[in-house]
Formats: C-alpha cells, structure tokens, sequence
C-alpha cells in the first residue's frame, strides 16, 4: 500500500485495474459484503487481547470524567445486533476511518451499512449455534466465488496476488463506491477515477506482457 496509502485516486486506480469488467464487479458487490460480514463473526471469536481491554478503557475515561462509558465494552442493543470491543470490531473501526481519509463524503454514506454489518455479525458469532463453522464456510464460499470471476470474467489474477493488504481492505470500500457512482455520486470523480483506471490497466498489462516475454526467452 505504499502507492499513495491516503491517495484514493491512486488507491482506487490500483483497485479498480483489476475490477473493471462489469460481471466480476456485480460478483464483487455481491460477496465482498459477505465476505466483510463472516470475517467480523469469525473475528469475533478471537480472544480478546489484555492491551484492548484496558488501553482503549483508560481513554474513555479520561473522556468521560474519569467513568468508563457502559456501553463501551459491550452493548446490546436488540436480539439481532450486539456490540462488543473486540478485535473484529476495532478493525471494522480502523476501516471506517481509513475509508474517512480517503473520501470523507462517500465513508459518510457508508456508515449506517458498515455499523449494520458490524453489530449483526458480532451478535451473530456470540449466538452459538455454529456461527463460527457456518462463518468459515460462507467466507469460503465467497473467496471461490470471486477468484472464480477473476478468472473467468476479469481473466486475470485478482489484486490481492500483487498487492495483499490493499486488496483486503479496500475492497469493502471499492463495491461502495462504485455503487454511489451508479447513481450519481460525484460524476467529476467517477469520470477522475476511470481515466486513472484506464491508464492503470495499460501499465499492469504492459508489466505482465514483460514478464511473458522474459518467461519465454528463459525457455528457449
């Protein structure tokens, strides 16, 4: 992620080089979601860590007049969506706010969504019920899904080959942008960033077509 880290024309140029065929982009917006969600449930199995329960507690407090908020390590607020500071969530957190960075408006719209999936998957992965196994194989599934769409659809490997922590977390972001552009979030940006994909494409394509090349004089 060093092209550019706070850059969403470079971030979403590098992304979008590798999602610009309409099919493998309606399976993206499809399954990223889901993938988001499940990784929240099964993330939320993980112990949480002794540093976030405490750090993170001592600056609420320090916020709040020396009390620590209830809500703040666990909150219930219906039988479907759950709170809790845990690994997972702090994450989701840290998206949101790199999203922010990004594109202020756009993280903005994004929010309800991301809170919604958030809550519910955590409530989700404390119900028992197998949530982890059934999780696991729903992330499973929409990983194959997409790799099968690059293949098939994009015929070319999928982002996370050549950059893995951009691919993994702008992903989420990308399926919601490309959803606002489609109906008429900020057309002089939308028209920015396909210009930039365009130019992105040649230069990947170019990239590979040397290592082809050099591939097949090694052969000879």
């Amino acid at each position: 992620m060093a092209i550019g880290i706070f850059d969403v024309d470079k971030q979403m140029a590098f992304y979008g080089a590798y999602h610009s065929n309409k099919i493998n982009i309606l399976v993206h917006i499809l399954f990223v979601p889901i993938l988001m969600w499940t990784g929240v449930s099964m993330g939320s199995h993980i112990p949480t860590p002794e540093w976030l329960q405490v750090y993170p507690g001592l600056i609420a407090a320090a916020l709040n007049g020396g009390t620590v908020p209830g809500w703040f390590f666990h909150h219930r607020f219906n039988e479907y969506m759950v709170w809790d500071l845990n690994v997972a969530s702090v994450i989701m957190v840290l998206y949101w706010v790199y999203y922010f960075i990004l594109e202020p408006v756009g993280t903005l719209l994004y929010a309800p969504q991301i809170a919604l999936s958030t809550l519910t998957a955590v409530s989700y992965a404390s119900s028992g019920k197998d949530s982890l196994t059934r999780s696991t194989a729903l992330h499973i599934v929409s990983w194959i899904a997409q790799f099968l769409s690059h293949g098939i659809a994009e015929g070319r490997a999928p982002a996370l080959l050549d950059n893995l922590l951009g691919a993994l977390v702008l992903a989420p972001f990308f399926v919601h942008l490309e959803i606002l552009f489609s109906l008429g979030f900020k057309p002089a940006m939308h028209k920015r960033l396909q210009n930039n994909v365009g130019k992105e494409i040649v230069k990947v394509r170019s990239v590979e077509g040397e290592k082809k090349r050099a591939k097949a004089a090694k052969s000879l």
